[in-house]
Parts: structure tokens; sequence; C-alpha cells
């Protein structure tokens, strides 16, 4: 029997990386986004009250149905430790804990200002193609771009992550930094392994590949889940303007883990 694992979080901050690393390990399965929490979703809003075929279904069909998901996508993964990543699953917690018995979730996070600088460098690099992440109203400037994220591809995993954090299956997250995950990556998977309860893995860190071109070409942002070789922190000047910068920088709320029982990974705060 396969056993699960899952990777969420926020965007632009290492689950990429992190797969990436996992998947050196044999017995590990992890890959980019995968679609299961969206066919879980659709099932149940198929199977749910307002639903043609409401009376059919009971509550344990439902969750047989969400469970046999999971199976028939990976029946033909050989790896005995699958970790399934989607940024949503943080705000499936209470699916979650009904489909498995034993499970962790590693949240990959970043300062949010520089997720907005991120993203925005990547929009930079890529002056003449217009993704789909941005409309015409939306892109004209950074304020308005980094306010789409905040209502969009940001804002979501951020307050699905808060929902889980202050939750009360809080006790089976992960928060890892994306800083010390790239700048002390053997200490940081130890910690990883050690938390699923994991036997451990001699990675190699001077060699790590994953990419996903074909993903990132349907959204016209090229390079939005490649991963350099060698895992390092390079540090750098952001690109925001200082107001922008200061006002995302505080929506970092794992940083005080009063009211959460979640282990987290993080530099301390020196404020």
């Amino acid at each position: 029997m396969q056993q699960f694992h899952f990777i969420s979080g926020l965007p632009r901050s290492g689950s990429t990386l992190l797969s990436g690393i996992l998947t050196q390990n044999p017995l590990i399965h992890a890959g980019m986004s995968s679609p299961i929490a969206s066919l879980i979703n659709g099932c149940l809003e198929q199977t749910g009250a307002g639903s043609e075929f409401y009376s059919f279904f009971d509550e344990q069909k439902r969750k047989n149905i969400c469970k046999a998901l999971f199976n028939a996508y990976y029946q033909d993964n050989p790896k005995e430790i699958i970790f399934d990543t989607n940024r949503l699953w943080t705000a499936r917690m209470h699916q979650l804990v009904e489909l498995f018995d034993d499970f962790k979730i590693i949240c990959l996070v970043r300062d949010p200002a520089w997720i907005m600088d991120s993203f925005e460098k990547i929009y930079r690099k890529n002056p003449f193609d217009y993704s789909k992440m941005f409309s015409a109203g939306n892109r004209t400037t950074v304020y308005s771009r980094c306010e789409s994220l905040l209502n969009s591809v940001v804002g979501v995993p951020l307050t699905a992550l808060k929902e889980a954090f202050y939750g009360e299956y809080s006790d089976r997250l992960l928060v890892v930094d994306y800083e010390l995950l790239s700048r002390f990556p053997e200490k940081t998977l130890k910690l990883i392994y050690e938390f699923t309860r994991t036997k451990p893995y001699a990675h190699d860190f001077e060699n790590v590949e994953f990419s996903h071109d074909e993903f990132d070409y349907t959204l016209g942002v090229k390079g939005l889940h490649t991963v350099a070789r060698k895992v390092e922190f390079k540090q750098r000047r952001s690109i925001l303007p200082p107001d922008l910068f200061q006002k995302y920088q505080e929506l970092a709320f794992w940083k005080d883990t009063a009211g959460s029982a979640a282990n987290v990974i993080a530099p301390k705060d020196n404020k």
C-alpha cells in the first residue's frame, strides 16, 4: 500500500525545487501540481446538494469516490511514497483526515514580498509574451499586477495556508521557508524525512533537475517551474517599489506560531 503525503503552501516558494530533490529518492514520487484536488472538488459538486444526482449518494459513497480518485490516478505508479502537490490541500484538511490515517503536509513558504518580486521578475523576463496570469486591465503596472496576484494565484493559497495553520489539524503541517531550504538543503531534507517518518536518503544537491516547460508554455510564462541544477540561495535587491515590498512583507503570518500546533522551519524574525 502506498504512503501518501502532500506538498502545499505558497507559489514561488520552492515546491518545485523540493519535488526535484525528493524525486532523486527511488522510493518517492513528487511532481508539480496534480489534478486530484480539482477532481475531488468536481465530484463533490456533482454529487452534493443542488445536483440532480444528490439522492443517489450518501456520505460513505462520496468518501469512497474521493479515495478511488487517488487510487486510480496513482495505480500505475510503482513508487512506495507519494507526495501529491496542490496549493489547495491546506484548505482540504477536513477531507484528507477522513481519507488517510497518517499523512503530513509540507508547506513551502516565502516572504510574500519576495513572492511578488519573483512573479514580477518572471514577468519582466518575458516582455513580449503576455501570459494568462494577467488580463489587459490588470497587467498595466507593477501595482495592478501585484494586486491581481493577491486576489488570485497568491491570495488563495495564502488564505488556505492560514486556515490550516490555525486549524484543528495544524500539527500535521511542516512549514518550510524557501530561504532555509535553499541555504541548508541537507539539514532541511533531514527534518522533512523525520517529520514524515521516511527513511533518509543521500541527495545530490549539486545536480537537481526539474522542469515542466509544456505547462509553463500554456500559461505563457516561460521558466515558471524550472529549477537550477545546484541548490543555493542567491541574494539580490528587490525590483519592487519600497512601499509595495513593505506592504506584502507584513503578510508572513507564520512567523508568529502562537495559536498554532504547526511545525515551522523558518528564519528568526529579527524585528
